[in-house]
């Protein structure tokens, strides 16, 4: 039996949220993948881990669409383990990744994988150069028949499926450009796709190190990936705890610090951040009317963390180069940790390159 505090402070040791200082090479996350969405989005959740942001730049990370066709961040030494991780368990997985661009496919009896290597292999015939994506897009609707495309109405144009797209890109040894809106898409230099992830890599294991414990549906539930196919590469090297009466797995090799975790430190973490990307969100926030408010349909808040609980959300209220964070606690805050809240407000400024105003903590 676990409780859902030392659940929370296993993967708040394990996500690095308790340490002060550290580089890209031992910061764990990106191992899996640092979402880029929203202004704090990945580079926050490295400065928040104790990186210093204002060093990294394209030549230590690479941006690619991969996990549920998102942009993430990696060190760019990875990207040939984080192609071979990324890829589609089978073409039935690859199917269920790309929503209802499978569809068609089926209909003209195309494989699924087949299909984003034809993508793939046009988009890398395309992009011999840094190009926009809605440039190469557009490329690709001249190229490719009707299977692969659809009217989209809000452009009144002939598009490529966007989800196929995306999981293309990677298969094609394209990146995102760093910092480009919209985004622009080049080629990795010296790619090579490597055989297999190896376990660092491997994202059931990712999960379960980073998110766990964990069971086979929250992992594919992350992954977008069927959950007949995930449990089919379970690691064999688990163990099993109960966690809020659910049964769920842990890589053996953490089972002590499962037990003995310690999440202390207070944060604030970007909408987007892996800590409150885990598929059990009953166990991040049991109260149901605070979950609807961290995960609204749209506009997500980020999320106040202190010493291994999420205590609130926070908004960035900005005006010019000043900037106050607003805060809405779900608890009454004591003195120590308002103070610990508006010194992670002045980081977050510092990293914005804007002053703070001030915190303002809802009632």
């Amino acid at each position: 039996m676990v409780d859902r505090r030392q659940v929370l402070n296993f993967r708040v040791r394990a996500q690095q949220l308790d340490r002060g200082v550290g580089t890209l090479a031992d910061t764990a996350v990106l191992d899996i993948g640092v979402q880029n969405t929203g202004p704090d989005g990945a580079r926050w959740a490295l400065a928040v881990r104790g990186v210093d942001v204002t060093a990294v730049s394209g030549r230590e990370v690479v941006l690619l669409w991969t996990v549920r066709g998102a942009p993430h961040l990696y060190r760019r030494a990875d990207v040939g383990r984080v192609a071979a991780a990324v890829e589609p368990f089978t073409d039935a997985d690859a199917g269920k990744r790309i929503y209802d661009a499978s569809r068609p496919l089926k209909a003209a009896g195309i494989d699924n994988l087949a299909a984003l290597d034809e993508i793939a292999s046009r988009m890398r015939a395309i992009v011999t150069v840094p190009a926009v994506k809605g440039d190469v897009s557009g490329r690709l609707a001249t190229m490719l028949p009707e299977p692969y495309l659809r009217f989209c109405r809000p452009c009144d144009a002939t598009h490529l499926y966007e989800m196929p797209f995306r999981l293309a890109a990677v298969r094609a040894g394209l990146e995102l450009q760093l910092d480009t809106s919209p985004p622009v898409l080049r080629r990795i230099t010296g790619f090579t796709k490597a055989a297999a992830p190896g376990d660092r890599f491997d994202l059931i294991r990712a999960y379960l190190r980073l998110l766990g414990p964990a069971t086979p549906k929250q992992v594919a539930d992350y992954l977008d990936a069927p959950v007949k196919d995930v449990k089919a590469r379970w690691p064999d090297d688990v163990v099993e705890v109960t966690v809020c009466g659910e049964v769920r797995s842990l890589l053996a090799a953490d089972e002590q610090a499962l037990k003995s975790a310690d999440g202390t430190g207070t944060r604030l973490l970007g909408p987007y951040d892996l800590f409150l990307q885990a598929k059990d969100r009953a166990t991040l926030v049991p109260n149901a009317a605070h979950a609807k408010q961290l995960w609204p349909v749209l506009g997500r808040p980020g999320a106040v963390l202190v010493d291994g609980e999420l205590v609130g959300t926070w908004r960035p209220r900005k005006s010019g180069r000043t900037f106050t964070v607003a805060v809405q606690p779900w608890l009454r805050l004591s003195g120590a940790p308002r103070d610990a809240i508006t010194v992670e407000a002045e980081h977050l400024a510092a990293h914005r390159a804007v002053s703070l105003s001030g915190v303002d903590f809802a009632s």
